[in-house]
Formats: C-alpha cells, structure tokens, sequence
C-alpha cells in the first residue's frame, strides 16, 4: 500500500508540473511526464510515451478552455497549421529512415536556442495576424515543419509553433498559446486512442497525473492570459534555452557511450 501511495504521489507532482507547463506557456507536458515516468517509477519507454499522452491530452483540454474563455485562440490558424501538421507527421514517419536523428536533434537545438535569444529582446506583438494567400501558404509549410519534427523527435510541436508565431508573426504570446494548445489537442487526442489499441497506456496513471494536472493547468492558463507580453516571453526564452541545454547534454551522452563500450 505504502509503494503504491509514494506512486501516487509521484505521479501527482508530475501532473502539477506538466499542467503548469500547459498552461503557461501552450505545451502539452510531456516533457516533464516522460521523463518522470521512465526514471522515477522505472516505467518502459514506449508505455511511458503512451501514458504521457493520455495525461497531456486532458490537461491540454483544461489549459484551452481558460485560453477560449478569453478568447485567445486563433481558429484561421489553428486549421491551416493543423492541415500542415497532419502532412507533416505523415512526411515525418518516412524522413525518419533517410534523416539521421543525430542531425535532426542538432537542428531543432539550433532552432530552439536561436528563438530563445530572439525572444529576450523586445517583440512588436499586435496580437491579430491578417490572413491572406501567402500568409495560408506559410502556415501550412510551418504545420508541416512542426509535424514532422515532432513526430521523429518525440516532442510536442507547442515546443516551435509558440516562438514561430511570437517572432515571425507578431502574435500576442497569450493567443500564439492558446492557438498552439488548439492544435496539439486533436494530435494527443487520435495518438492516445491508437496508444490504448496497442496496449500502451496505463489508464490509472494517465487519470492521477491529470487529477493534478488539470487544476495546475487552469492556474497556469488563467496566470498567462494576465502576464504581460515582456514577461511571457521572457519566461518562454528561458524555458526554450534550458530544454535545448537538456537535449544538447542527452545528445552527448549518447554519443560518448559507444566510445566508452568500445574501449571496455
């Protein structure tokens, strides 16, 4: 009883994490919940990435109600970056077995210092995007990019699309969040019915994270829609250097561990 009650409460300071993660700056949290799964409570890889998805899932739909309620979603882009992002993950699947992952990590860690340090500075935000032919056709090229990116990474594609409309398009972070939160819930949604199919999800697990998850994530949600625009981004800068700072270190340990089984 008393290992099944540390469990529980492991997995309900994970779901706080990843809820305030979710609500503050439109990610979905699994990269607090993967992590935690796999290294706190030993749980395999694939069931932890399964598990993970069902809790990001209903905390991402807690985070967008509080972003819907005042109104800080962009429907327009939620549907052209969701066309890409369907295309992209399909694209994603087939690139995985031509592009190394190697690369691809080294890639999106440049992407993800170079948006970092952009957005410390001071951004023209306007919060409203005009929408026209070319504007369509660069959302869907973006969705694309993200889709597939996060499919062969494993990430959530809040991680890049948050920072691409901040910079690029002058978004308020507000609506650039709830907009990134409108387009992960479908994706979380058809991932954790496959993941359940395949017998790789831990309902109970899934539920206790999203018990605590849910009410960090309407906290956090609900703080974001009243944090001003300098401040927000700060924040997010910070957040996007420490995860690339993360990936970087992974990335080294993995190189160096054939080195060191080889000269064993």
């Amino acid at each position: 009883m008393k290992i099944e009650r540390n469990r529980a409460l492991i997995l309900m300071a994970f779901g706080v994490g990843a809820g305030l993660l979710s609500g503050m700056f439109g990610l979905g949290g699994g990269i607090i919940i993967i992590p935690g799964l796999m290294f706190a409570l030993k749980m395999d890889q694939r069931l932890a990435h399964g598990t993970s998805l069902g809790g990001v899932f209903l905390i991402s739909c807690a985070s967008f109600v509080t972003y819907w309620t005042h109104d800080e979603i962009d429907w327009r882009v939620v549907l052209w970056l969701s066309i890409g992002s369907v295309s992209g993950s399909l694209i994603g699947a087939k690139l995985l077995s031509i592009v190394s992952k190697k690369t691809l990590t080294v890639s999106f860690i440049a992407v993800l210092v170079s948006a970092g340090v952009r957005m410390f500075f001071e951004i023209d935000a306007s919060g409203v995007m005009i929408i026209d032919a070319l504007t369509v056709v660069w959302l869907i090229v973006i969705g694309v990019a993200v889709g597939a990116i996060a499919g062969m990474l494993g990430i959530g594609g809040g991680l890049m699309t948050v920072p691409i409309l901040v910079v690029l398009f002058h978004v308020s972070p507000a609506l650039a969040k709830g907009t990134s939160l409108a387009v992960v819930i479908p994706t979380a949604f058809s991932g954790t019915l496959q993941n359940y199919r395949n017998k790789n999800t831990d309902l109970q697990a899934a539920a206790i994270v999203s018990s605590t998850g849910i009410v960090a994530a309407i906290a956090g949600s609900w703080l974001a829609t009243r944090m001003n625009d300098a401040l927000s981004n700060f924040l997010f800068a910070v957040l996007l250097i420490f995860i690339a700072a993360r990936m970087l270190l992974q990335l080294r340990k993995s190189s160096a561990t054939p080195a060191v089984e080889g000269a064993s």
